[in-house]
């Protein structure tokens, strides 16, 4: 037994942590981490980000992308992700993943179904410049083919 001395009417109960509705949130990299695949054969790079507005503020989204694979395809997608978060939030040259953290950029997050008993989660799908921020989620608007919108980096 541990002896505890806590009282839970002076703490707010632990949130719902559902997936988030898709659409677009302004967030920031709060944690990067290189982990190992599961078959041990690659490595991706973890990102773990903080929602900074709306109702969503100060939850957590992971995105792995995968740098470090026998498939040349995985590993050209995963690079592809990289340099659009580079892109979005202005740096060019990365050497150590801290270099990504605390840098505003809005995401796009969809929604992918759970299956075998797993939940629904939240994917990372593109990013874009934040300018000013963004009210927390909004659907990212319809193309028309004639806007000029800048487009969502992949």
């Amino acid at each position: 037994m541990a002896s505890l001395n806590f009282d839970a009417t002076t703490v707010e109960p632990q949130q719902d942590f559902q997936a988030l509705p898709a659409g677009e949130y302004l967030a920031h990299v709060k944690d990067s981490e290189m982990k190992q695949t599961k078959a041990g054969t690659g490595e991706y790079l973890q990102l773990t980000f903080e929602i900074l507005e709306g109702q969503a503020k100060g939850r957590l989204v992971f995105d792995r992308i995968n740098l470090r694979n026998p498939n040349q395809v995985a590993v050209q997608i995963g690079q592809q992700h990289l340099s659009s978060l580079c892109r979005a939030i202005g740096q060019m040259n990365v050497t150590d993943s801290a270099q990504l953290h605390n840098k505003p950029v809005i995401i796009r997050l969809s929604v992918k179904k759970g299956s075998d008993g797993y939940d629904d989660s939240n994917e990372v799908k593109g990013f874009k410049p934040a300018k000013g921020g963004v009210a927390a989620p909004t659907q990212p608007a319809q193309s028309t083919g004639t806007d000029n919108a800048a487009p969502w980096s992949q």
